[in-house]
């Protein structure tokens, strides 16, 4: 019975034994499993991170774009909000179809207006140059015009002139010297 009970007391000592170390490996199993589900959530993350990257890179431009036009219609928006009436907007209809509407409005306000400065800039810079070119043949003729005037002038100063002084010698010849003479230095 003694030897019985020895054995029984060094079974039950490997059996606590083998009971721990089973509890450790299981702790190491499941840090394992742990592990690895994680790693295979990051492989997943990362694919889909690339898969995003790889859609999202074409946007970054009009990303962009957009953030200059929508700062550029804060502006406009910011100098123009005293004039644009915020208490009493009716919208027919509901709001998303209304929304839509206008969001078809502004895309097409925008394409215009793309078309409008591109090709106002470089028709402005053509206009401009003739402006130029045509203000300084204004000027030549303005300047060449008052020299024409001003012969004019004389023209017509020498004419009426000349028709008085003979005006007056048929008025000398008809009625007299001594006549005309009274009437001028009476």
């Amino acid at each position: 019975e003694k030897g019985l009970a020895q054995l029984e007391e060094k079974a039950e000592k490997k059996l606590l034994i083998l009971c721990e170390e089973k509890e450790r490996q299981q702790e190491k199993l499941h840090e394992l499993k742990r592990e690895i589900l994680l790693k295979e959530r990051e492989e997943k993350l990362d694919e889909e991170l690339v898969k995003q990257v790889e859609v999202l890179s074409p946007l970054v431009p009009l990303l962009e774009r957009f953030k200059e036009q929508y700062k550029s219609f804060a502006v406009a928006l910011d100098a123009t909000r005293h004039k644009l009436p915020i208490k009493n907007i009716h919208i027919q209809g509901d709001m998303p179809t209304y929304l839509d509407k206008l969001q078809k409005q502004l895309t097409i306000t925008q394409e215009l207006l793309a078309e409008v400065s591109l090709g106002s800039s470089e028709e402005s810079a053509k206009a401009f140059s003739e402006l130029q070119d045509t203000e300084e043949e204004f000027q030549k003729l303005e300047k060449e015009l008052q020299r024409s005037f001003t012969q004019v002038q004389n023209l017509s100063y020498e004419a009426s002139k000349e028709v008085s002084l003979h005006n007056q010698r048929i008025c000398e010849d008809s009625h007299g010297l001594d006549v005309v003479k009274r009437w001028y230095f009476n």
